[in-house]
């Protein structure tokens, strides 16, 4: 461990950033799992609403990437169309 101080606080800032981004992409797979299990369209479709916005959310916070979340929406938006 380094003495130098900017260096100990920084990686305390990583520290908290990593803890926080964990959290935010355990959401994210929790509702893309939920989707995955339902079986209709209709029961699809809210829970697809909801997962959109979390993904963009995680965008817009640095978490991840916009590329990252468009194939997400994409691959789930598919999944969606094959259900009956």
């Amino acid at each position: 461990m380094s003495k130098n101080i900017s260096v100990q606080k920084r990686i305390r800032q990583a520290e908290k950033a990593r803890v926080r981004n964990k959290h935010y992409k355990s959401i994210m797979k929790t509702m893309i799992k939920k989707i995955k299990s339902v079986t209709t369209k209709k029961e699809a479709e809210p829970i697809f609403q909801k997962t959109v916005s979390i993904i963009d959310s995680l965008v817009s916070k640095g978490v991840i990437h916009k590329n990252n979340a468009a194939n997400k929406k994409s691959k789930l938006a598919a999944h969606i169309a094959k259900l009956p």
